[in-house]
């Protein structure tokens, strides 16, 4: 394809790790800057990375070895970081959400121009998702009518050092993990046009439990505990359920029922896993092999799958108008459960080309 795609990234925290990693043995992407508030931070990183320097933003963001920025600051710099490297002529793939609304992410669409914009997550183009994908659409459930789907959690404070944003506007449950099972469901059955929402908070403060900071009590923002019902254009019912209030669960992240059979999809913050699938009159789980999606893949994905479609004219899959639709989905879910009403999602989108069974590394 040519050459790699040169990117620089702004935002060093503990994620970046898993992108760096990736990058390293995927050849359509080539790390030159790396920028963060904490400059320390950001040259402990270019100095594990071949080639790459720790530069400020502002330069990262003017550097002509710099075609692609990826975005991985916090929620609330998410818009602010995107607009920067569009006006500065660069295409941007960041972390979820796109923005912290989607009147923010409207803004930030506006100004893209020629120019591509992705977002997080691509867990979606792993051999998980994309097998359960060709699963239903080959039938195999006969016609999908349902599907359930749950992240639940006690919260992310026991284990992160520094969890407050995860409580501010911008997180909680449905923000944080939603866009996860959201884009997986979208792929599955498409997008959402309707939804019912409820949302509840059973703390008003949190306690870190981990690192320097712990003991640390901080106040909570956000609903902690989010139950939404959503409507598909397709007229299948989904189910979602997001929490930091509970302590454990045993049910599957998402199931899939159809007319003539039940799909078990495994974790959609994970590339891959266990599809299985129960027919009707069938006395046990049957695991299908893997049969799409980027096999072996990890987080930076996406933007290797950018990299690849931008080279060869085609539309990337780690969308942002899938992000889009994601974003707008969650916040209807929120605003119904403030309304105690159903409300119309006013987005749409394209659900993204199915994947292939490949790998990036190719």
């Amino acid at each position: 394809m040519g050459e790699p795609l040169k990117v620089g990234v702004v935002g060093l925290g503990a994620i970046s790790r898993a992108y760096l990693s990736t990058f390293a043995s995927i050849p359509h992407v080539e790390v030159t800057a790396l920028a963060d508030l904490d400059h320390a931070r950001a040259a402990a990183a270019a100095a594990e990375v071949p080639g790459a320097r720790a530069v400020p933003v502002a330069e990262l963001m003017a550097a002509p070895d710099v075609d692609l920025v990826l975005n991985l600051t916090i929620p609330a710099a998410h818009a602010e970081v995107a607009a920067a490297a569009l006006a500065a002529g660069k295409h941007v793939y960041g972390e979820k959400p796109l923005a912290l609304d989607v009147a923010q992410a409207d803004k930030v669409l506006a100004d893209a121009g020629g120019l591509r914009i992705g977002c997080a997550p691509d867990t979606v183009l792993g051999t998980g998702t994309q097998t359960a994908r060709q699963a239903i659409a080959g039938g195999l459930i006969g016609t999908p009518v349902a599907a359930n789907a749950a992240f639940v959690s006690p919260g992310h404070e026991s284990w992160h050092p520094d969890p407050e944003f995860y409580y501010r506007p911008g997180g909680g449950p449905l923000l944080d993990m939603g866009p996860y099972y959201l884009s997986a469901l979208v792929h599955l059955l498409g997008p959402v046009r309707r939804v019912v929402g409820a949302a509840s908070r059973s703390r008003t403060t949190r306690t870190i439990g981990s690192g320097p900071r712990a003991g640390t009590v901080f106040d909570v923002e956000v609903d902690t505990h989010v139950a939404g019902i959503l409507v598909h254009a397709s007229g299948a019912l989904t189910t979602l359920v997001t929490s930091f209030d509970v302590v454990a669960s045993a049910q599957p992240r998402i199931e899939v029922h159809g007319s003539e059979g039940s799909l078990s999809v495994p974790d959609p913050n994970s590339f891959d896993g266990d599809v299985r699938v129960r027919r009707f009159g069938g006395d046990d789980w049957t695991t299908l092999p893997p049969s799409a999606g980027y096999a072996g893949a990890a987080r930076g994905a996406g933007v290797a799958d950018l990299a690849v479609n931008l080279a060869a004219g085609r539309p990337h899959r780690a969308s942002a108008d899938l992000a889009l639709h994601v974003l707008d989905v969650m916040q209807t879910v929120l605003a119904a459960g403030r309304s105690r009403t159903g409300r119309d999602v006013a987005t749409t989108c394209e659900v993204p080309e199915p994947v292939p069974l490949s790998r990036l590394q190719q």
